[in-house]
């Protein structure tokens, strides 16, 4: 390089260089530039001319200024993302897990429990189960599910707060009180009354309830979700297949998301406005129904918006239910009517007057079954004395069938109501007294299977008297019978056969009649197999103390005194002036009119 071409690049540096220094902004300058810059900033965002006001002010009186989150990120712009969190409170009876994420309980632990095979029992856990609220915010849809709560926890006592902006925030506080069941639950919308819009907000309860009995069969039978009007009664969805319900009929009180003997229920004191039930079937391993609630909550603006809830977590025993109030009892079974007020009213006070002795369920059931046959022996004892009359008089009908012949049904029919009328027998007396009988017999099939007290109860071989004992486990499923064989159940059949039997020397029973009776325990034995082994050994025990009933009235019953008294009657003038009763005068209406007809 020749020195005319170094001292003119040397120039040339020295003009740059002072260019820079004698022409850089000042201070004022550059703090307008950036000013400016925000500002374009804000307008992109869709800022109003007043917050943009408001930032211009900040900034030019603060060094460091803050700029909103919500020009930048949207309605709850700071808390659309976090780190995932839990807070934990307990009592005696419950562990209830909450997140920070969607500030919701994520999980309920039943202290006290254990599922089928000892696990803690756990009502419901993970990420297919959500709650929250369904808001529209500054035009934007938001889900409180999605948001980052702040926890703050004084003992027992936990608030979850959603901010939206200064003095603006969606609040879920909690409060679990010593050996309770119950978890109040509010709703806080602080500040939010100019940027929710609508009427009304939507509250989404998302479950999928967990296995915890060992027969899932049972516990598909008895589980579903159930509701109640705040004037009404309570009623659910469909147990055995997918279903969806509006709820639209006046306020709701309650929903519940109800399992065999546990359930997780949400109860609104002011009632919801109207919402939608829907309960599926999952079919993966485990699971046993998932349930869905979309509650509404009626919005009126205000500077703060409070609503008033609780939870229920726990078991569905009738006493622990009712406790509760709002009728949640009525979630347990009790049998269609008249059967749930024979069992609410007559088998439920009786059996927890014997739990009182503090006696195994074992027995409690012996007693109970002894007191309801000393309760029916008086029908007992008259049907039986109608089937001997019947049986007495049977050689007499053999004589008017032979007589008459077999291809004249009718007039057979008619002769033995002669015979009958004679003899003053009542061809229905023992059957009217075995109806009467029926609801009591048929109440016990819904009240052992939804008895709580039973559960996870021990009695000889058995080792849970609310479920299936297997005394057989055959590993594959085998139509009608299951992938097992209960020994109660077995002995339940083959002493109703033993039954069936002795009922049809009493009776004499012949033909058809006397096989029927032999095909009703069969069935049982398929349907009831998979049934709580205390239903199967109370119904075990019914047959034998029939026996035991039918062995003593033999005893007591001559049938030669029968006959005796029957021939009395048959050579006993008719009494014409006796006021007959509506059943005989229909009688004799019947014969006259059948022989009109033949004529």
């Amino acid at each position: 390089m020749d020195r005319n071409t170094f001292t003119g690049l040397f120039l040339i540096m020295i003009i740059l260089a002072g260019s820079f220094y004698f022409f850089k902004p000042s201070e004022a300058e550059l703090k307008k530039a950036k000013e400016t810059e925000k500002i374009d900033s804000l307008k992109k965002a869709g800022v109003t001319a007043t917050t943009l006001k408001d930032t211009v002010k900040n900034t030019a009186t603060t060094t460091t200024p803050a700029v909103d989150s919500l020009a930048f990120k949207g309605p709850f712009g700071t808390a659309l993302a976090g780190t995932e969190s839990n807070t934990i409170i307990e009592n005696q009876n419950l562990l209830i897990t909450l997140s920070n994420k969607g500030g919701k309980i994520v999980s309920v632990q039943v202290k006290g429990q254990k599922t089928f095979d000892g696990k803690p029992l756990i009502l419901f856990s993970g990420n297919d189960n959500k709650f929250g609220l369904n808001l529209n915010a500054a035009g934007k849809a938001i889900n409180t599910n999605d948001l980052y709560f702040t926890p703050v926890k004084n003992g027992n006592n936990v608030t979850m707060r959603a901010n939206y902006g200064a003095n603006a925030y969606v609040e879920f506080a909690y409060t679990l009180k010593p050996d309770s069941n119950k978890v109040a639950f509010n709703v806080n919308l602080v500040g939010l009354q100019q940027v929710i819009t609508g009427n009304s907000i939507n509250l989404n309860w998302d479950a999928t309830l967990l296995q915890q009995e060992k027969s899932i069969e049972s516990e598909h039978r008895y589980s579903a979700p159930y509701y109640k009007y705040l004037n009404g009664d309570v009623d659910h969805l469909s147990v055995s297949k997918d279903e969806k319900e509006e709820l639209a009929k006046g306020k709701i009180q309650w929903v519940s998301f109800k399992q065999h003997f546990f359930s997780a229920s949400l109860i609104a004191k002011q009632g919801f406005e109207k919402g939608s039930l829907e309960v599926k079937i999952p079919t993966t391993p485990g699971q046993i129904k998932f349930y869905s609630a979309n509650m509404q909550l009626p919005y009126t603006h205000l500077a703060n918006q409070a609503y008033e809830m609780e939870f229920y977590f726990g078991t569905n025993k009738f006493s622990a239910l009712k406790a509760q109030g709002y009728d949640l009892e009525q979630q347990v079974d009790m049998g269609y009517w008249p059967l749930k007020y024979v069992n609410r009213f007559i088998v439920l006070p009786v059996f927890n007057f014997l739990n009182g002795f503090g006696w195994n369920y074992g027995l409690i059931i012996f007693a109970l079954t002894i007191l309801l046959k000393l309760a029916l022996s008086p029908l007992t004892y008259k049907s039986y004395l109608s089937m001997a009359k019947m049986r007495v008089l049977k050689p007499e009908m053999d004589e008017i069938k032979a007589k008459v012949g077999e291809d004249n049904p009718t007039l057979v029919q008619q002769e033995y109501l002669k015979l009958y009328k004679k003899a003053g027998v009542n061809p229905l007396g023992g059957c009217l007294p075995m109806l009467l009988q029926l609801p009591l017999v048929m109440a016990f099939f819904f009240f052992f299977p939804n008895l709580f007290e039973l559960r996870q109860e021990s009695f000889l071989w058995m080792k849970d008297l609310s479920t299936y004992d297997e005394f057989i486990r055959f590993g594959v499923k085998i139509p009608f019978i299951g992938d097992h064989l209960s020994l109660m159940c077995v002995l339940m059949t083959i002493s109703t056969l033993i039954m069936t039997y002795f009922n049809n020397q009493v009776s004499g029973a012949t033909g058809q009649m006397k096989y029927i009776g032999y095909i009703m325990p069969v069935i049982f034995l398929g349907v009831l197999n998979s049934y709580p082994a205390g239903l199967n050994y109370y119904y075990f025990l019914a047959n034998l103390m029939t026996f035991g009933q039918q062995f003593l009235i033999r005893k007591m019953v001559d049938d030669d005194k029968i006959h005796a008294l029957i021939q009395q009657n048959k050579a006993r003038p008719a009494d014409e002036k006796k006021k007959k009763s509506k059943f005989q005068q229909r009688l004799d209406d019947y014969m006259r009119q059948q022989q009109q007809a033949k004529k």
